[in-house]
């Protein structure tokens, strides 16, 4: 049975919003990650744990620049804005409850981690809240 034409166009216009935000995140996120845990983040240290060229990096952290999200000049550290902090602690979020969600249905933590890399960024506030609640139920 086909579904319906509106459903369909909206349920793949969220999927195309969520790949664009994607990237934006998951770097906002790893910025983040990277000040706490070293006191600052280079496009080196982005460049490492992404697996990409500093070229790949620099030219996403200009583009997080003009979103406002972040702020870097020359051979400096990058810094996130306020905005950007907002995004990377709502990511991480999502992506600590997507980790619990697989935990809880018996996943080991190896691959709960990885999947939830990709599930983070495609699920619904409504789907979240209910992996949540799993979770919280589960003990997890």
């Amino acid at each position: 049975m086909r579904r319906p034409a509106p459903i369909t166009a909206a349920m793949h216009a969220r999927v195309r919003d969520a790949h664009s935000a994607e990237t934006a995140e998951d770097y906002a996120e790893a910025i983040a990650d990277t000040i706490a845990a070293r006191g600052v983040c280079r496009v080196t240290d982005l460049a490492a744990q992404f697996g990409v060229s500093h070229v790949t990096v620099s030219r996403t952290i200009r583009r997080l620049v003009r979103a406002g999200l972040a702020t870097t000049e020359p051979y400096r550290p990058v810094e996130l804005t306020a905005e950007g902090r907002r995004v990377a602690a709502r990511a991480k979020a999502r992506h600590e409850t997507c980790v619990r969600f697989l935990l809880a249905l018996g996943l080991d933590r190896r691959t709960a981690e990885s999947d939830a890399e990709g599930i983070e960024h495609h699920v619904s506030p409504k789907t979240l809240r209910v992996f949540q609640r799993f979770a919280d139920d589960a003990g997890v």
